[in-house]
This record gives structure tokens, sequence and C-alpha cells, in this order.
């Protein structure tokens, strides 16, 4: 229960900013403090140090010191002088020793003519080296400048050791960082002053809104978005997009990203300019874009009474045309499987009549040829045909052929196995029930008018093929023969949409149709429909 709570905990935007900045000055004093700390120590004994060798190398070559070492009591001499070098230029210790190590000269006085504490002579009185070097001596841990001391014959006669002691440097450095503190601190203080307004700042100019509030409604922004079935558009003052989603993609044929593309290029813009300028809604207004019919509607953003830009809402008549066509097609199914019940009826009442008047012979005849038509068609339709929404569509087209007289035959080659998911009942209907009924019509009336249909799927596509014998068409109308309210046939004023949608629905499956046709010789209509959706969506 206490987890859940603090799940819950929202912390505000300015608590977050003032936490940042409060941890990052923190921080950054820590680490520049250490870091100047560092390089401070390092140089102050670096320069310690050097000061130290220089002022005993200076020493070393006092002749009033070397001319000491020559008399009875060297002390005497060096160490009034080493304790007057030391107090002007404020080393912590003048040692000068002889070969052996012993002190001539020390602060202390009790510590004359001992032995020179820390281990460090041996490179100036055996090498003749000067170098600096930190060793613990009497008086504590501190930097060395060492000189060995020559004579006029150029040997080694004795050593000066010149020193800072290390707490003296230490105390130093920590002077040096308090005052960087100082102003670290006070750099701290105008930051959190500083992100404290900042955090009022972003407020106002979000509403007051915290960030999680932001995020949460553009994520239910989007969702609802992509949600909604129509398509959504927004641009700026300059015809700049700045969201589509993706209905709004997939409606106007338009792939991969346009945030802050032009809009001219994509589409016809004009009510959307219209808009930008009059700041009047546009409502239902129609656009035909690639084949398409869409509603569009327009209405203006506004910022403090200036537009700031337009968002469009874009809906496909032509998928309501779709739906109505699709309807239309199953109810044309629905008639053709009642004209088959009607036809079979038909023939029971003549199995009856006959029976009455005893005329069994014939009866018999009727009945063995009926049964041998529809032991044929039934083969090819169940034993090689195996899909049942294509055995559906070709029993009703039997039953309509059989009322009209024609003689509709199913070709015995004929081999489908079942239809891939991707091609629905619907887009069936529309593309084999035009096909199929314009042939009906071709070869209506006509005294021996015949269609054959012929299905496979072998290979990679599944292809259908609906042949007549009728009139044909002529080689210039072929081309015409899918564009919408064309037809052939005469007082036909609301035709001329079958092959249109037949043409549609198989483009929408990736597929495609062909033609064949000339005058007196029938015509043949050939179906193409990729196996593979993503193949066909390729094609495309």
């Amino acid at each position: 229960m206490g987890g859940s709570c603090l799940n819950t905990i929202k912390i505000s935007l300015q608590t977050k900013i003032f936490g940042l900045v409060l941890s990052l000055g923190l921080l950054l004093i820590v680490l520049l403090t250490a870091f100047y700390s560092y390089m401070e120590s390092k140089q102050i004994e670096e320069n310690r140090g050097r000061m130290a060798l220089e002022i005993s190398k200076t020493v070393s070559f006092i002749p009033t010191i070397i001319e000491a070492f020559q008399s009875k009591n060297p002390s005497q001499t060096i160490e009034p002088l080493a304790e007057k070098i030391r107090k002007q230029t404020g080393a912590e210790f003048v040692v000068i020793g002889n070969k052996e190590g012993n002190r001539y000269s020390h602060p202390l006085k009790s510590k004359l003519g001992k032995k020179m504490r820390g281990g460090d002579n041996e490179r100036a009185l055996q090498k003749g080296e000067y170098y600096v070097s930190t060793a613990k001596g009497s008086l504590g841990p501190s930097i060395r400048g060492k000189s060995p001391i020559f004579n006029q014959k150029g040997e080694i006669i004795g050593i000066v050791s010149v020193g800072f002691l290390l707490e003296d440097i230490h105390q130093q450095i920590m002077k040096n960082v308090i005052k960087v503190l100082y102003v670290a601190v006070f750099a701290l203080i105008i930051s959190l002053i500083a992100s404290i307004l900042l955090g009022r700042n972003i407020r106002k100019d979000t509403m007051g809104l915290e960030p999680y509030e932001i995020a949460w409604l553009y994520k239910e922004k989007n969702a609802v978005l992509h949600a909604v079935k129509e398509g959504i558009l927004a641009i700026n003052q300059k015809g700049f997009i700045t969201m589509m989603n993706q209905p709004a993609k997939k409606l106007l044929n338009i792939h991969g990203s346009v945030r802050l593309m032009k809009v001219d290029g994509l589409f016809p813009s004009d009510y959307l300019y219209e808009v930008l300028e009059t700041g009047t809604p546009q409502i239902d207004k129609e656009m035909v874009w690639k084949d398409r019919t869409v509603i569009v509607n327009c209405t203006p953003l506004f910022n403090q009474h200036e537009i700031t830009g337009v968002v469009a809402s874009f809906r496909d008549k032509t998928e309501i045309e779709q739906m109505l066509n699709t309807i239309s097609e199953v109810k044309s199914y629905s008639e053709d499987l009642r004209a088959q019940t009607h036809e079979f009826t038909n023939k029971l009442y003549v199995l009856l009549g006959l029976l009455q008047l005893g005329e069994h012979q014939q009866a018999i005849e009727m009945i063995q040829l009926e049964t041998q038509a529809l032991q044929f068609q039934n083969s090819v339709v169940f034993n090689q045909i195996k899909d049942t929404k294509i055995q559906a569509i070709l029993l009703g087209k039997l039953g309509k052929a059989s009322e009209k007289k024609i003689h509709f035959e199913i070709a015995s080659d004929s081999y489908l196995e079942n239809l891939p998911h991707h091609i629905k009942l619907s887009n069936l209907i529309v593309i084999l029930g035009n096909l199929i009924d314009n042939a009906f019509e071709a070869v209506y009336g006509l005294e021996s008018s015949t269609v054959k249909f012929f299905a496979t799927d072998i290979g990679s596509d599944i292809i259908f093929e609906i042949s007549d014998n009728g009139k044909g068409i002529n080689e210039n109308e072929i081309p015409l023969l899918f564009q919408k309210g064309y037809t052939t046939k005469e007082g036909t004023e609301s035709r001329g949409f079958g092959l249109s949608n037949a043409e549609k629905a198989v483009i929408e499956m990736g597929g495609m149709i062909e033609v064949q046709s000339s005058p007196g010789s029938g015509t043949v209509f050939t179906v193409y429909l990729p196996k593979d959706s993503e193949r066909g969506r390729k094609l495309e």
C-alpha cells in the first residue's frame, strides 16, 4: 500500500529544476574544489621546491660559508649567516652540514652538531647532484632543496638543505580553497534563484501543466488521432505540415514522414489556404485525388485572434461507394440463388406433371439428363474448385444462366485450392459477379449463347478467365471499359460502374485484369491475383 502511494507521487517541474540545479551545483563545487586543491597543492609544492633548491644553490656558492669549513668552529660563522638567509627568504630552515651530515646550522641551536635527518643527503654528498626531495626531518615533513658544497679543488665538503614544512603548504592551500568556495557558494545561490524563476516561466508557457500531464495529453492525442478512421492533417501559417495521422496518409496514398513538408505538393490544398486567409471553416467539400472522392472539412486554429494554422479532416467517399457496390453485388448474388431455386422448382413441376400423366419414361429421361448435367457441373465445382466462396458464386451464376437459357460452362481443367485469406469474399463477388454478368448480357438473346469460366492457381498467381461468344468489342473501346460511367449498352444511363468497380477490387489486392476482344469473335476477361499479399503490394 505504501509502495503504491509512492509510485503515484508526482514531483513538480519547478522542484525538479531546483533539485537538478542544486545537485549539479554541489557536484561541480565538490569536483572543482577537489581538482583545484589537487592542482594548487602540486603547484605550490613545485614552487616551494624550486625556491628551496634555488636558495640552497645560492647558499652553497657563498665564499664565506665555503671558507668557514676550513675553520676550527664552522658553526660560529655559518649559523648566523644561515639564520639571516632563512628569515629573509621565509624558509622554514636553512641547514648546512659537513660531508658526514653533521649540522653546522639549524633554527634550533640544540640541534647543532647532530646528524641531519631524513636520509635524503646521499645524492648531494656522494654524487654532487642538485635536487628537490620530500622527507621527514627534525621539524616535521618538509620539501627540501639539496645542494652540495664544493671547495676550490672541486671536492664535496658539505651540503645545504633548505626546506618548507608541508604543514605550512597545506595551510596555504586551504586558505586558497576557502576563497574559491566562497565564490562557488555565491554562484550556487544565484543558480538556485535562476532555477526558481525558470521553473515559474516554464509553468507559465505550459499553461500550468506539469510535464507528466503534457506527456499524457500527447499520448492521448496520438491515440485519438490514430484511432479515428478519418484522416487528420494540420498545417501552420506558412503551409508546412505539422501533423498527419496514419489514416490520412493511407487515404491520400502518402508514404514516409511528411512533417514540415510543404502541403502544396502532396495534394490539392486550395481549401486549406482559403481557410488560412479568411478564417472561415470549409465544411463537407468534395475533392478528387488519385481516383478517390474525398470529403474535406477545414477548421482554422487561433492564438489570441490570430490564425496560426488549419486542421483538416478527410473522409473517403469512395469507400462508401464501394460498400454500396458490394451490397449491390451481394443482392445480385442472392437473386441468382433465387433464380436457381425457381428454375429447379419449375423442373419439379414438369416432373410432377409427367408422372401424373403416366409419362414415366419421359420423366426418367428428364431426370437422367438433369442428373448428368448436374454431376458434370458438380464434379468440377466441388471436386476441382475447393474454395467455398468460389463454389457459392458459381452455383448462383449457374442458376441465373439456366433461367436465361445461357450455356454457362465451367472448364473441366479448372483447379483451385482454398484461396489465401487476403482475398476477401466481397472483392470476389464484385470481380467475378460483374465479369460473369457482363458476359451473360453480351450473349443474351443469341441462338447459341455460351459463357465459359476457367480458374487455376498454378504458379504464383490465381487466374480467373471469363469468355463469351458475343459480338465482341471494338479495339478503340477497350481502353475505355474500366472508366467509371462508361458503357457500350444503349439506354443504360445509370450503368457503366461494374467493370470500374471490378478493376478497383483487383488493384486493391495487387492484381491486374486483361481484356481480349474483337468484333464478331467474343470477349475474354482474364484476372490475375497474387497469392502473396506482400508481393501484391510491391506490384502496386
